[in-house]
């Protein structure tokens, strides 16, 4: 009695049709990405970092607003003047009095501009700024260097 309605429950079998479309492997991957884009930001402190480093965002911490501008003016005066040249995130460290700046730059420029606009952008960020300013620059020969993937 139980054997006439037990083929209706055994499931069919659905096959896709194989074609360029459903493939993998078709998709158009050429946006690229550095390490710090290719990771969401529900990942900060697992697999990567914060870009600023303070401590004025802590429960009753002073200069917040201040601080916030500060690293956004610093951020636009790295890309302006290291024009076409930043390839990655610019990391903002504060340590007591003293701003770190890390970035990686390519090598574009001669090495004697370059250090011009080294002294140039700490000397003008430490009188704005009211503080010491050091920037921890590293050189590669081209962005495709920097790609962590592309998708």
């Amino acid at each position: 009695m139980l054997l006439y309605w037990l083929p209706n429950f055994i499931p069919q079998q659905h096959y896709a049709e194989l074609s360029p479309e459903n493939t993998e492997s078709q998709k158009k991957r050429d946006k690229p990405l550095t390490y710090e884009m290719a990771n969401p930001p529900h990942y900060i402190a697992h697999r990567k970092t914060w870009n600023s480093w303070n401590t004025s965002n802590l429960k009753d911490g002073i200069r917040r607003s201040e601080t916030a501008l500060e690293d956004e003016f610093i951020r636009r005066f790295m890309n302006g003047t290291w024009h076409g040249l930043v390839c990655s995130e610019i990391i903002i460290k504060r340590q007591f009095n003293h701003i770190r700046v890390a970035a990686i730059i390519r090598r574009a420029v001669s090495p004697t501009k370059m250090y011009f606009l080294l002294g140039y952008s700490e000397e003008l960020m430490a009188n704005w700024l009211q503080c010491p300013v050091t920037l921890e620059l590293q050189t590669v020969d081209s962005f495709k260097d920097v790609v962590f993937k592309y998708i």
